[in-house]
């Protein structure tokens, strides 16, 4: 604690002798929806007790019941910091461009920062490929999702052929409201396939390295060899940790290099918040998004 303190004020030393709390009262962070709201809340604790001590005032989580409560706090003002998906992030760049601005982005093991929406299904179902889905029902996460929806409801008809209206070739597709419920959808067989997220590195038993596969295998809610991968997206930029554009600047500088420093002083916590092994979080800025931005403008239209 004391190493990711020491850092955050040594980064921030010369930008102003303004200390934070002389400027704000709160600090709140949102967690992007994903899994359950209180096992979001406990992996965050973490995050929450550091940067209290960083900021020198009290630390609200808010878990939203879907992505558009933590856009729509972002945009409102009324959440500070978020982890948003590329999609969210590209919704909440088109409704206000002045609203958030990206600072980090998690880091997996081999360096990248991209991961796959990736398409399952229940081994014993006999579905090894999206052929096998067709007729059947489909299971998306969030409309706000990026590789719960935007992507996958892109790539996939350049597969098929076929939109995802309900019948044209799925017999039905339907929102489940997030990637837990739509893992736990599939498992259960209340949907034939649906599609998470992942970074795809590592082993497929563990839920890969990390995304919402690892994350359910972590809480108990699965056993992937009761899976089975059946179609994978092309790379997908990892969405940014944000942080709005209106806070104090040394608030920002701040925040900024507390998660930046978290994965030297506290291993356990980068894995919480990062849902899974990465190596933490490094600097991003808007350009990384652009081609999302344009994906989400033409899908609006």
């Amino acid at each position: 604690m004391k190493n990711l303190i020491a850092l955050a004020l040594t980064t921030t030393a010369l930008v102003t002798p303004a200390f934070a709390q002389d400027q704000i009262e709160e600090f709140r962070i949102g967690i992007l929806g994903g899994e359950n709201a209180q096992d979001r809340l406990n992996s965050h604790e973490c995050l929450k007790g550091y940067t209290e001590e960083t900021l020198g005032v009290p630390v609200k989580l808010f878990a939203p019941a879907d992505y558009d409560g933590v856009i729509q706090g972002l945009l409102g003002g009324t959440i500070d910091m978020a982890w948003l998906g590329a999609s969210g992030y590209a919704k909440t760049f088109l409704d206000d461009p002045e609203a958030v601005e990206p600072v980090l982005v998690k880091i997996n093991l081999d360096g990248s920062y991209g991961y796959h929406s990736i398409g399952f299904a229940r081994k014993d179902a006999g579905i090894t490929s999206l052929e096998g889905l067709k007729g059947k029902k489909f299971g998306f996460g969030d409309p706000n999702s990026t590789s719960g929806y935007l992507i996958p409801s892109i790539e996939i008809p350049q597969t098929t052929g076929a939109t995802m209206e309900n019948g044209d070739y799925f017999g039905e597709v339907v929102f489940t409201g997030g990637h837990e419920q739509t893992i736990v959808a599939v498992n259960n067989g209340d949907v034939d396939g649906g599609v998470t997220w992942a970074d795809g590195q590592g082993n497929w038993e563990d839920g890969f390295n990390s995304g919402a596969l690892r994350k359910a295998v972590d809480a108990g809610l699965i056993d992937m060899n009761d899976l089975v991968e059946i179609w994978r997206s092309k790379p997908i930029p990892e969405g940014p940790i944000v942080l709005r554009k209106a806070l104090p600047q040394e608030v920002k500088a701040k925040m900024t290099a507390l998660v930046e420093g978290m994965y030297e002083a506290d291993k356990d916590c980068t894995y919480n918040i990062s849902a899974g092994e990465s190596l933490g979080f490094k600097p991003i800025t808007h350009d990384a998004y652009v081609s999302i931005v344009e994906a989400r403008k033409a899908k609006s239209q």
